[in-house]
């Protein structure tokens, strides 16, 4: 299939798994939007040029490994054993997984025998139910003891921001031809099926060596752009698999779709133990494979820039400047910079030299004037107040869009919002200061941010739900997940002052109670004084908190038990909606 369509088959339909109950993902309404005209300028030529390197193929070795490259966002990797192959990193959904097992298997059809998830990362796990359902021998889900607990955070109290912020990063909703690619691959390959993760059923801690069909592993964890991040040794073939502890553009030591705090020196430190086994194959599961001298050359110089990164902010932190002063300060020196694996099609050093500061001290700066500063709309006012008037601010902004004075003009935006002063006009304005500068940035995860940015504030631009669950999913997702997702939806101002306890009664055996005290849902499995008793299969639990049944329905059909109290059980579940 050439190229250009299958991008042109896929680009509307990569998303991030949510569920149903918690959020809405951003997408383009039926009626049509007015769409900025498109630009490439010089900035960004080098990008258009890194599209080549996720051109679809199936590397293929004579040490029996495939890499499945370009079919989405991550690398899949088939391994050759003896009777049974093993799949590292199960691409970004059921459709991808069987796309590219239909090369594989023309290369080897034994079964698949253990899948291996190098980290948490949807776009490595969410077509791994594609191999679960192959045939009645399932195999083996290996991860890291800490993978389920990542899935569940990102898929449970996380979902709604971390969905919209990806959203956004990745371009997942962008017009085709402004979506140049998303710096690590092609595009965000999650299609409309159901995101097909299953939970690990083999985990380790540290260390864990296994043969599998034949094949000597061993799996390293190896802290880096996930704390659950692990790498693939295969001794036997002198292959490394190093996850996305490196790949071919400067690293996301910060991700700005938001993530938990990424420890840079750990990076590192995962790296020189990974060059201390010498390979002679780098399979990443981003960008494409490396082999010979070149392997340990890449590894070098990609954790000496990481390196230079730490140290250098480290340094600079300690003479007392802020953060906003480092990031003017540091740059990689040439011998670094001019590798190819640095240029900055992901990361930043600007956003890492922030992320680490952060790491180190928190988000308070050392500035006083930033300790506890005034609101947004104070500030706005008294700005407002200094320039004569808040039509002066709006007189402001329009002369920047008008001077292509873009930074300037997202900033004088913020102000006039804050003052709710000609929304529409602002938003108008905002949106091509947006737009300006994201086509003409050449990292594409900023790119994409600013022009999905503008997209969402043009007219015609609304919120539905286009992705579902269906019972395998949610059968991977722990029930106290679902119960902390509840905690964490809980609306205040619907709860009364005094305490009120609802214990549910699943026909597992499991017991939980929520108690609704001073404004907060208490999560424990105490069975006295309910005020509401609720039995229930914990399945079903879980698919009316999806959004696949309405509870309505299943109070009235009795397969919800409410012992009598049906609408207040309904009031009950109301409280935890925005």
């Amino acid at each position: 299939m050439p190229y250009n369509t299958y991008i042109h088959m896929n680009t509307k339909s990569y998303h991030f798994f949510l569920l149903p109950l918690i959020f809405l993902l951003s997408s383009c309404s039926d009626e049509a939007i007015s769409q900025p005209k498109i630009e490439f300028t010089s900035s960004v030529e080098k990008l258009v040029e890194h599209t080549k390197e996720f051109i679809p193929k199936v590397y293929s070795y004579d040490n029996g490994i495939h890499v499945a490259v370009g079919f989405g966002i991550a690398n899949s990797i088939m391994v050759e054993g003896e009777g049974g192959n093993i799949i590292i990193d199960a691409a970004d959904s059921v459709y991808e997984a069987e796309k590219i097992y239909s090369y594989f298997k023309e290369i080897n059809s034994n079964p698949i025998k253990a899948v291996i998830y190098t980290h948490n990362h949807g776009d490595h796990t969410f077509g791994a139910a594609y191999y679960y359902n192959l045939s009645e021998e399932k195999p083996k889900i290996i991860a890291h003891e800490t993978t389920a607990y990542y899935m569940e955070r990102i898929l449970g109290i996380l979902n709604p921001i971390i969905s919209v912020r990806s959203s956004r990063m990745f371009g997942t909703f962008l017009p085709e031809e402004q979506l140049i690619n998303v710096g690590i691959g092609p595009f965000l390959g999650v299609s409309q099926s159901v995101p097909g993760y299953i939970k690990p059923d083999i985990t380790f801690a540290d260390e864990l060596k296994l043969s599998i069909a034949g094949i000597d592993i061993e799996l390293h964890h190896a802290i880096g752009e996930t704390n659950d991040q692990l790498f693939v040794w295969l001794p036997q073939r002198k292959a490394l698999m190093p996850g996305d502890n490196i790949y071919k553009t400067f690293p996301n030591l910060y991700t700005i779709r938001g993530t938990t705090h990424r420890d840079v020196k750990g990076w590192v430190d995962s790296l020189d133990h990974m060059r201390s086994l010498d390979p002679e194959f780098l399979f990443p599961s981003h960008t494409k494979p490396l082999e010979g001298d070149e392997v340990m050359a890449t590894l070098t110089i990609y954790r000496d820039a990481i390196q230079y990164v730490h140290d250098q902010t480290i340094r600079l932190m300690n003479q007392g400047l802020y953060p906003d002063q480092i990031i003017e300060l540091i740059e990689l020196p040439k011998e670094i910079a001019d590798s190819p694996f640095l240029n900055e099609f992901y990361g930043t050093i600007r956003w890492s030299v922030k992320s680490i500061f952060n790491g180190y001290l928190g988000w308070f700066n050392g500035n006083i004037a930033e300790l506890d500063p005034l609101s947004r709309k104070d500030e706005a006012l008294r700005l407002s107040d200094m320039v004569g008037g808040i039509e002066n601010i709006y007189l402001q902004l329009e002369m920047a869009v008008e001077t292509n004075d873009m930074q300037w003009a997202l900033q004088l935006s913020d102000h006039l919002i804050a003052l709710d002063y000609k929304i529409k006009d602002v938003n108008k304005l905002r949106s091509q200061a947006a737009d300006y500068i994201g086509q003409r940035s050449s990292n594409p995860n900023k790119r994409n941010y600013l022009l999905s940015s503008a997209l969402e504030l043009q007219p015609g631009f609304e919120l539905e739900n286009i992705l579902t669950s269906d019972s395998l999913l949610l059968e991977q997702l722990s029930m106290d997940n679902f119960f902390n997702i509840l905690s964490v939806r809980l609306n205040p101002d619907a709860v009364e002052a005094d305490p009120y306890r609802v214990c549910f009664k699943f026909d597992s055996g499991l017991i939980k109670t929520i108690t609704l005290r001073n404004k907060i849902a208490e999560i424990s499995s105490i069975t006295t004084n309910c005020d509401l008793n609720i039995e229930l299969a914990d399945d079903l639990f879980k698919e009316v908190l999806a959004g696949l049944h309405n509870p309505i329905r299943k109070v009235a059909a009795g397969d919800i038990n409410t012992n009598g109290k049906s609408a207040e059980f309904l009031i009950f579940l109301s409280k935890f909606r925005d």
